[in-house]
């Protein structure tokens, strides 16, 4: 019997932050079992698979290594023939100079059902996020959108027609041809004091809005150094800022995450709101160890279980759930953890935690639990932990099984996507010692003009192993408390809390 055909969703995912995607796209991202994606998606989306989905990086962006249309269209058709549902994320709108067309035309030739889902097109999300309408009342009532890609010889016939046209013109990938499309413009009648804009915004690395008239347009690009992909726009609305107004203390800021998705998760959220942009620069994909660890040693004996993070927790759950183990059956332990985001994720499980230091850190856990007089320990956590906790515990008298149920391994897709923006940082948030490791090794050194960021102490103690120079270390152990950091330092221009040793 033939394996059922999957189907593929063409999935427009918008111009800059993973919320930008439509709530249908995101429903669908979220039921697929395989993600194909490329450049300008903000990583965030690739959390929102499921965790067992496959994920394929397919890069295609002019000017740089990646796969031939061919290969892509390929690759959906393998992935839906062997039964799986497949969300294809583009930036912008898949039909929109995004060949989703032909994607579209692949699929149906091979049989495969497939379904487009709309997205925020680059030729009106870019422009509008620098203040510049692509309609405006008395301005412009029409709105003409053009590839720019081939016109290195010029305009395509009928440039004379563009010219005359008193809308908007938005080119797309064009910036390699700016000066042949403005001279085309110029030579077919349009104005030369016609205003005129390039922006590279959404989820490019060197994001930067250059506003000039047609005549100069291209001068003032190449001086100001503008680095593809960007979108030029031609007419009256260009001369317009319609910039929201909304004071955000964070605004322009740009801070590279590290870590699991979970945790760059909390990050955004504690980020973003103040205006910060922020690019996961190394992802963390958390990965489910065997263990010989027997689950009825936790319900004979009366005895602690101990988590240090959110990844334990729900590693330790998705575990309890597969074997098929009744939760009253552990009435006789005692719960412990590291960190309120981390007893927030163990009361989703239905289960409040006994223990909760209020200073987050093992030193603080190690204290208590010896107080508490502590019987048998069980620490559930990574393979990649510090040898401090269960150390301390022993040193204590406190009998202590360390127990790695879970490790973690960096997605070098990801790490790859964002070497362009690394550059560009103003901020580097770590969240663990994994974290710092696994940036050094894939990066090597941290971006000159970055200022490091290190949720804790255990952290920092890592950084200042690989790296001399001062960096922040957050006020407490939390996402919030990175962004106090951040915050403080930028609003004081000065230090905060910062680490010289």
């Amino acid at each position: 019997m033939t394996e059922k055909t999957g189907c593929v969703w063409l999935i427009g995912a918008g111009c800059g932050s993973a919320d930008l995607i439509t709530v249908r796209g995101l429903k669908l991202l979220r039921q697929c079992d395989v993600v194909v994606y490329d450049d300008l998606i903000d990583s965030a989306l690739l959390a929102e698979a499921p965790r067992e989905a496959k994920r394929i990086y397919m890069g295609k962006r002019c000017g740089r290594h990646s796969a031939p249309q061919e290969e892509i269209s390929r690759v959906l058709v393998e992935q839906a023939r062997a039964g799986r549902n497949v969300a294809r994320l583009k930036g912008g709108d898949p039909f929109v100079f995004g060949r989703g067309g032909e994607e579209a035309q692949a699929l149906r030739e091979a049989g495969v059902p497939y379904e487009e889902v709309p997205g925020i097109s680059s030729a009106i999300a870019i422009p509008a996020a620098a203040g510049i309408p692509v309609t405006h009342r008395g301005v412009s009532r029409s709105l003409h959108i053009i590839t720019g890609h081939t016109a290195a010889g010029g305009l395509p016939e009928g440039a004379e027609h563009l010219a005359a046209l008193e809308g908007t013109l938005v080119f797309l990938m064009g910036l390699r041809h700016l000066e042949q499309i403005a001279e085309s413009l110029l030579a077919a009648g349009k104005s030369p004091d016609t205003p005129a804009a390039v922006v590279s915004g959404g989820n490019a690395a060197h994001p930067m809005t250059v506003r000039a008239t047609l005549g100069t347009i291209a001068r003032r690009t190449r001086e100001a150094d503008v680095r593809p992909p960007a979108v030029i726009v031609v007419g009256g609305t260009a001369a317009l800022d319609l910039s929201g107004t909304v004071e955000k203390p964070l605004a322009g800021v740009r801070v590279g995450l590290t870590g699991t998705d979970e945790m760059a998760r909390r990050l955004r959220s504690a980020l973003e709101p103040l205006g910060a942009n922020t690019r996961q620069v190394e992802r963390a994909e958390v990965q489910e160890l065997p263990t010989e660890l027997d689950f009825t040693e936790l319900f004979r004996d009366r005895r602690w279980l101990v988590f240090t993070s959110v990844n334990g927790v729900e590693t330790f759950f998705r575990r309890l759930g597969r074997e098929r183990v009744d939760l009253r059956r552990m009435s006789g332990c005692r719960f412990a953890v590291i960190g309120a985001a981390t007893g927030a994720a163990l009361e989703r499980h239905g289960i409040l935690p006994d223990l909760c230091p209020s200073v987050y850190t093992s030193e603080a856990l190690a204290a208590v639990l010896t107080e508490r007089g502590a019987g048998d320990v069980v620490l559930l956590r990574s393979k990649e932990g510090t040898p401090q906790l269960p150390e301390l515990l022993r040193g204590r008298g406190v009998p202590v099984r360390d127990v790695p149920i879970y490790t973690v391994r960096t997605d070098t897709d990801t790490a790859e996507g964002a070497k362009e923006v690394l550059e560009t940082l103003d901020y580097l948030a770590f969240s663990s010692a994994g974290g710092v490791e696994r940036y050094f090794n894939l990066h090597g050194a941290v971006p000159e003009r970055a200022v490091c960021v290190c949720i804790g102490s255990a952290t920092a103690g890592a950084l200042r192993a690989r790296y001399e120079k001062p960096f922040l270390t957050a006020p407490s152990i939390s996402a919030e408390g990175i962004a106090e950091a951040v915050l403080e330092h930028r609003r004081a221009g000065v230090p905060c809390k910062i680490d010289k040793k």
